[in-house]
């Protein structure tokens, strides 16, 4: 229904954030949603530069907002008790070490969704792939790919669209994705 506290919480970031002009791109499982695989989750990830994300501190703490912590760039909508992941532009997915994915710059990449600006498809799947393949910690970013495949019905070849160190993590869990439940039984 796009509602609860969650969506209330995202749209209000994106208002901030749109009216202060400070590109920025939905990530994580509220993207994935925008692009048609729909999964539970408990918090915001915002991809943001690192000079967006101290004009929004400099014009938002305290005003419905606060630091995870002193210094941190995580932060929490206080009216709706969400967490807010901040992602930087040009940091690394996953295990952070330098890789030929990196986190995009929102001002390129975002594309206009229902409600707020989300990363596009190929970028998210990109990043989820860099992430799995390089911090066990991070699996969970392997199996949405798995399941956007299946929601969305990707075709084995869009993993063209996607950089060459993360092409073949995606045509593998195009072919996982192409079994079911019935076929182990």
């Amino acid at each position: 229904m796009k509602t609860g506290r969650l969506h209330r919480a995202t749209v209000e970031l994106a208002r901030r954030l749109d009216e202060a002009r400070i590109p920025y791109a939905i990530a994580g499982a509220m993207a994935l949603s925008g692009h048609g695989y729909v999964r539970m989750t408990t918090g915001v990830n915002i991809l943001l530069t690192r000079e967006g994300l101290a004009l929004f501190k400099r014009t938002n703490l305290g005003r419905g907002y606060v630091e995870q912590f002193e210094g941190s760039r995580g932060l929490r909508d206080t009216e709706n008790d969400v967490p807010i992941d901040v992602l930087i532009a040009g940091e690394f997915p996953g295990d952070g070490l330098p890789k030929p994915v990196a986190f995009p710059d929102p001002a390129t990449v975002s594309v206009e969704g229902e409600r707020f600006r989300i990363l596009p498809l190929p970028s998210l799947i990109e990043l989820k792939l860099a992430s799995g393949m390089t911090a066990a910690h991070r699996l969970k970013d392997l199996a949405d790919v798995l399941e956007v495949i299946r929601a969305v019905q990707l075709p084995e070849d869009f993993a063209d669209n996607l950089n060459s160190y993360v092409r073949e993590k995606y045509i593998d869990l195009w072919r996982a994705a192409q079994g079911s439940d019935t076929d182990r039984e």
